[in-house]
């Protein structure tokens, strides 16, 4: 029988472990302030802030909201997030992508303070991540290291397989497995021989981007399977890159969509905010 991974518990319990050091800091006099930038009113974005306020809340953050209408020039939302840079007060700064098409993600991204780069996708920080100097480091793959070991499942040793090599999942998941004394592979659009490689995984990670893209064909017996993709289908229900019905019974662990990877992304941004005070 396969053990289904819980993100939602697992994101609690790590929530509520913040809330205790929050208390604690807040005891030395310390504070803790995120300020979270959106730029135009996409549905899916809006629905990520509010969730991002309401952990804020519940930890004990203060956040500080920027709602900025959709023609915001590139200059002006560079200018908040340089005064933003500047302000003791503020801890954290997060910009949610995507941003409208006039405007340089990059550039946004790279203009954040390294010490104040919560999402961790400032070069500086990615650098670090590469070298295993201190640095933040991206929320969702940070977040599926917790989930496994959480769970239990041991990654020292054993062959990691990433699907997908954005900078965001792909590439920081696998520097971070690597850390964790994985051997470690990367699968692309490119790679021939897919499922060759990806069942030899004993962790096989889905960062595709495609719905039910991995089915059963694709998995060793007994390997865990961490599904980071999230999809509508066309009964308007929530799926992810992993085709769940089908993969769940010849994994010794699954996460499942929604409920898996998401919940954790967020616990781990809190994560992050606490240690830029710590």
């Amino acid at each position: 029988m396969y053990q289904i991974i819980d993100g939602k518990k697992i994101s609690q319990e790590i929530k509520d472990e913040l809330k205790e050091k929050v208390t604690a800091l807040k005891a030395e006099g310390k504070s803790i302030c995120l300020a979270v930038i959106q730029v135009g009113s996409d549905p899916a974005s809006s629905v990520y802030v509010g969730n991002k306020k309401k952990a804020c809340a519940y930890i004990g953050i203060e956040s500080l909201a920027y709602e900025l209408p959709e023609e915001t020039t590139q200059e002006e939302l560079l200018a908040l997030v340089r005064k933003l840079n500047g302000d003791s007060k503020v801890n954290g700064i997060l910009v949610q992508l995507p941003l409208p098409k006039h405007i340089d993600e990059n550039a946004v991204i790279q203009t954040i303070s390294p010490e104040k780069d919560v999402d961790g996708f400032n070069e500086k920080n990615v650098g670090a991540l590469c070298v295993g100097s201190k640095g933040f480091v991206s929320c969702t793959p940070l977040g599926i290291i917790q989930l496994l070991k959480r769970s239990g499942i041991e990654i020292s040793g054993k062959h990691c397989v990433v699907i997908g090599r954005s900078n965001i999942v792909g590439k920081p998941m696998s520097l971070l497995l690597l850390r964790e004394n994985g051997t470690v592979t990367i699968c692309h659009s490119r790679t021939q021989n897919l499922k060759e490689i990806t069942k030899q995984a004993d962790i096989l990670i889905a960062a595709v981007g495609k719905p039910k893209f991995v089915d059963e064909t694709f998995v060793k017996e007994g390997a865990a399977v961490i599904d980071v993709g999230i999809h509508r289908n066309e009964n308007n229900k929530l799926c992810g890159d992993v085709d769940f019905e089908k993969v769940a019974p010849h994994t010794s662990a699954i996460t499942p969509v929604p409920g898996g990877v998401g919940p954790m992304t967020i616990a781990m941004l809190m994560y992050n905010c606490v240690s830029s005070v710590e």
